[in-house]
């Protein structure tokens, strides 16, 4: 079976907003076995909309439209299925006392222009959407099938994954289960990776493997098995991943949804050991991964922003001639464990630019680590790219540091 994406916004094509929307739900049809050859971008005009409407369903067998169900005048997805289906726009009044009622549990009067929300093509279908005020569509169209979801990112994914993908896979006829394992990797580019793998690739149609490349996450290894049941499926997916974990080794920090401070935060638990951490150039991004982790309080102690040098220098103590340096990258790990009262202690500070410091040159980071019965130590890295991209890498890649030293013992 075929579904392509056709996603409705002007904001898209003039850049204002990214379409990540259709590259998600992309991935949730490629992985229930759905084929997807086409993903298209519309702005709000009906007769664009109706025309790309048309075409794309001259070849797919069922599209998804992401976009234009809001209850402004620019807001045409309702107007142009119905356009395409030969039918008039009904109004649902029991769609109608929803969207009041929500509007109303907020405190809200409902605005008039929201009545448009529940119009629904006349034969047409109606895709619950329990968390706004925008319902989702399923309308036939000759044979074939439309669906429309708002664009709000979390509403369309909880409507796509509980309505859409459920309802394609009845059409279909495919009884089967899906079943994923993401291995989440740190420290090899997809390239590299693609190389190290590749014979396994080669062999593999069921478990099929995938790379899909996440920026500061990491390059994510997936491996999707199709089974009868989730039991066998997750029997097919073992031994593979058992494959894959001993060819990547500790390229492999997590599986699914852990994150790198999951990750780091499991391992300080399981030895009882809590977290310090002193940060110059990142600037407190590193404490705020880790907080937002549910039950960090146990492990994470907190973090020291010493961005200025004279805030090194009075809390942390740091003597270092240099602030871009070994040296103060050890003082301020051993800062942390102490001034913070921690069992383990990390620090960073580099050049983020936009200008050098200390001589060196943007993108210099130093990391240090001070970890029980190791040495202090410290690691210097050159990171590339703009002030952000620097600040976000050398968060990504202390924590990367940590959990390979505690994964050493």
């Amino acid at each position: 079976m075929r579904c392509d994406v056709l996603a409705v916004g002007t904001e898209l094509l003039l850049g204002q907003i990214v379409d990540t929307n259709s590259s998600w739900i992309g991935e949730q049809l490629a992985a229930a076995g759905i084929d997807t050859y086409e993903h298209r971008k519309v702005g709000d005009n009906l007769g664009r909309v109706v025309g790309c409407i048309r075409s794309m369903l001259e070849v797919a067998d069922a599209l998804v439209i992401c976009g234009g169900l809001g209850p402004t005048p620019d807001d045409l997805t309702r107007e142009a299925i119905a356009e395409v289906m030969g039918v008039p726009l009904e109004r649902h009044e029991d769609l109608v006392e929803w969207i009041a009622g929500l509007f109303g549990s907020r405190g809200r009067a409902m605005p008039s222009n929201n009545l448009r929300q529940a119009d629904v093509p006349a034969g047409g279908g109606v895709i619950p959407n329990p968390i706004g005020p925008a319902p989702g569509l399923r309308c036939e169209v000759d044979g074939r099938v439309v669906y429309a979801v708002p664009g709000v990112p979390y509403e369309m994914r909880r409507m796509v994954t509980e309505h859409v993908l459920p309802d394609l896979l009845e059409r279909s006829g495919e009884r089967a289960v899906i079943v994923n394992r993401s291995l989440k990797t740190w420290g090899a580019s997809e390239s590299g990776l693609a190389e190290m793998i590749a014979e396994q690739v080669e062999e593999q149609t069921n478990p099929s493997i995938a790379f899909l490349a996440r920026g500061i996450e990491g390059i994510v290894v997936r491996l999707t098995a199709k089974a009868a049941t989730v039991e066998a499926a997750e029997a097919l997916l073992a031994p593979e991943e058992a494959r894959l974990r001993a060819t990547l080794g500790d390229l492999i920090f997590g599986i699914d949804d852990e994150t790198m401070e999951h990750a780091v935060l499991d391992r300080l638990r399981a030895r009882g050991w809590t977290l310090g951490v002193a940060e110059s150039l990142t600037g407190g991004l590193i404490g705020s991964r880790l907080a937002n982790v549910p039950g960090a309080s146990r492990t994470f102690r907190g973090t020291v922003g010493s961005y200025a040098t004279e805030v090194k220098r009075s809390v942390l103590g740091v003597t270092a001639e240099h602030v871009v340096s070994e040296e103060c990258a050890r003082q301020m790990a051993e800062a942390a464990r102490d001034v913070l009262g921690a069992d383990v202690g990390i620090s960073v500070t580099g050049v983020a630019g936009p200008e050098e410091q200390d001589h060196q040159p943007v993108g210099t980071v130093w990391f240090g680590l001070a970890v029980p019965g190791h040495p202090t130590e410290a690691v210097s890295t050159r990171l590339p790219g703009d002030r952000e991209q620097i600040r976000q890498f050398s968060t990504i890649s202390l924590l990367n540091l940590l959990r390979l030293r505690l994964d050493a013992g």
